[in-house]
């Protein structure tokens, strides 16, 4: 047997214990994004032929941008507008648009990196690496553009952050995290921005990275209930009942993505000991029965995964042994436990 990890064709005496655990779930590894200082957060388009993700570019800006990339070819462009903080892109299901949340109506845009920059070399000079926050910038909007990034117009005008967007299966909705009341709730609104309607109500708590369920009568979502910042992972109906939650780990579960066929998400966990950087790695759940199956066991942080259209591949942000200086986005074919 031979498995493709990061371009190196691999038989499995070759491989390491932790590539032989995952080789049961995942073939074909093979790293898609190398031109960046760092990126992930990437999804698949209607036909699984592209995907728009976000990366740190080589240049003054510290912090993430929209890229496209053809899969066959690798050749890619960016489609946000290069200034600002950009996160969480997605195609239409038609694939005639996209979105994205972006910070580039930001004034002050430029002192941002200033800050970010002064940090990394405080960092550098120190050897120790910051706790890991999550920026809830006020001047986040999701806006829409064609796949090019042209006509870009913003979809989200209210006060505060708007990210996290995703589209429901027929494109008619798309699910976001909104803090325009003050709470960083899950709203829904009308695919071009219109009608919007809050989905959760749980003041005081973080409530993101929603997604449909591929019928849309269902979002599953990340959230703080418990304890600030630790996060788990839950389900809701999409007018609002029914919330349940999924996990219960000792750490942080988070970025929820389900598989086509409605009944599985995959997920990112790990549990936060005293002392100790947390190691995430992705775990597989049947949203019905809560059945987990752990998919990574690379000594690297493997967040982030999303599956293609048709369930047969799986892409996430890896670091994979742990020795990149950057993450990166990989991609692998599926097989589904237990098949």
């Amino acid at each position: 047997m031979f498995v493709m990890l990061a371009g190196l064709a691999l038989s499995t005496s070759q491989m390491t214990d932790w590539q032989q655990q995952e080789s049961a779930y995942l073939k074909n590894v093979r790293q898609v994004t190398h031109d960046f200082v760092r990126a992930g957060e990437g999804y698949f388009s209607p036909d699984g032929k592209q995907i728009i993700f976000q990366a740190e570019e080589k240049g003054e800006n510290p912090f993430y941008q929209i890229f496209v990339m053809d899969l066959e070819t690798g050749r890619f462009r960016r489609v946000s507008p290069g200034v600002g903080r950009t996160t969480c892109a997605y195609f239409r299901p038609d694939g005639k648009k996209i979105i994205f949340a972006s910070s580039h109506l930001d004034p002050n845009y430029k002192a941002q990196y200033a800050e970010e920059l002064k940090t990394r070399e405080e960092e550098r000079k120190s050897g120790q690496r910051r706790k890991y926050i999550w920026a809830f910038d006020e001047f986040m909007d999701i806006f829409e553009a064609n796949p090019d990034g042209s006509e870009l117009k913003p979809l989200t005008t209210a006060k505060g952050y708007d990210a996290e967007g995703a589209y429901s299966a027929e494109g008619k909705r798309i699910v976001f995290t909104s803090q325009r009341d003050g709470n960083l709730e899950l709203w829904i609104m009308d695919a071009d921005g219109k009608n919007p309607r809050k989905l959760t109500n749980a003041p005081g708590c973080y409530n993101g990275g929603p997604f449909f369920s591929p019928d849309g009568k269902r979002v599953v979502f990340r959230a703080d209930r418990q304890k600030k910042d630790e996060l788990q992972i839950h389900v809701i109906n999409s007018d609002g009942t029914g919330e349940r939650k999924l996990t219960e780990i000792d750490g942080v579960a988070w970025a929820p993505y389900w598989h086509p066929d409605g009944k599985h998400i995959i997920f990112t966990a790990a549990e936060h000991k005293p002392g100790q950087r947390p190691n995430y790695d992705l775990w597989l759940m049947n949203v019905d029965t809560g059945e987990k199956t752990r998919i990574t066991f690379a000594p690297g942080q493997d967040v982030l995964p999303v599956f293609s259209p048709d369930g047969k591949k799986l892409m996430w942000t890896s670091t994979r042994d742990g020795r990149m200086p950057g993450a990166q986005l990989f991609i692998a074919d599926f097989e589904m436990p237990g098949k």
